[in-house]
């Protein structure tokens, strides 16, 4: 707040449990919008200065870079150039909630714009590494008016309501350790996917699962708990891009920017609003074939 970077203190803002048995939580938070980035051009991997991010407006944003080492014990190392493989650390001027950063993953000369195995990998070995169970990574697939690929990471001091919510597990087998399972009596069809063996073999199945999903044309949402060792897929259906909704949303806490709408707020009305996203129950049973088929692949 003293450099000025943040456009308000987050943590001065209002947060209540909306009354009911799904413990959804509301923000009050007046400062907050959500289509502050500018548009960027074009439909593939930028060849660019990495740190050209659409949602970085001032270079002290940046507060530094994560890449992989073979030492066993995490530096700080000054560097003049990029690592091959890195993701970028930058401030959210209009932060959500304690600790509010994009990770942008890049390489030495340029950002993302296609989600794969690599990407996810990376994310959820810095969620690992980290080690907090308060520490949560987000992804929307619907990324307004931003081209790049980006995550959003932040501290919550508790758990969100999803992940209270009792699960079914319809696959588990195999060496890797992979668990698949749907999460029951919630308002927006969800799928976790969870392993304490291999990182890397649950990346690769969600990311290949993302790929069908946008080659479907349907909306879908990240969230990365339990220091990398669950991943919780939110499934929408397929819409104007511009109605999605957060993964936060999806997982249970929801923003509003005005006192009556904070005070009025009902869980029937939430509810409404997570069903109206949803998935449809045929899609559904579809995508949990599909989670099999692909879950199946790795976890061997």
């Amino acid at each position: 707040m003293r450099e000025g970077c943040f456009r308000y203190d987050v943590t001065t803002s209002e947060i209540k449990v909306i009354a009911g048995k799904m413990k959804f939580l509301s923000q009050l938070n007046e400062g907050q919008i959500t289509d502050h980035l500018a548009k960027s051009e074009g439909n593939t991997v930028h060849e660019r200065d990495p740190f050209v991010f659409d949602c970085m407006k001032r270079p002290e944003e940046l507060l530094f870079c994560l890449a992989s080492c073979k030492k066993a014990k995490a530096e700080l190392i000054p560097v003049a150039s990029l690592p091959k493989s890195a993701v970028l650390v930058i401030i959210n001027v209009t932060p959500i909630e304690y600790g509010h950063v994009y990770l942008v993953p890049c390489t030495s000369n340029r950002l993302y714009q296609l989600l794969d195995a690599r990407l996810v990998e990376i994310v959820t070995r810095v969620a690992a590494e980290i080690n907090n169970q308060s520490f949560r990574v987000f992804y929307d697939c619907y990324r307004p008016n931003c081209s790049d690929v980006y995550f959003q990471a932040f501290y919550f001091p508790d758990p969100l309501p999803v992940e209270f919510r009792p699960v079914d597990t319809f696959f588990s087998g195999g060496k890797r350790g992979i668990h698949v399972c749907s999460v029951i009596d919630y308002p927006i069809k969800t799928i976790s996917f969870e392993t304490t063996l291999n990182l890397k073999m649950m990346a690769a199945a969600v990311s290949e699962i993302c790929s069908h999903l946008e080659e479907k044309n349907v909306q879908y949402n990240l969230m990365i708990s339990d220091s990398g060792k669950k991943i919780f897929l939110f499934l929408q259906r397929s819409c104007a891009a511009s109605h999605a909704i957060s993964a936060w949303e999806c997982g249970g806490y929801f923003l509003f920017r005005n006192r009556y709408e904070f005070d009025e707020v009902t869980e029937d009305a939430m509810l409404k609003r997570l069903s109206s996203f949803s998935l449809d129950d045929n899609d559904f049973e579809a995508m949990k074939q599909l989670c099999c088929s692909i879950a199946s692949k790795f976890d061997i």
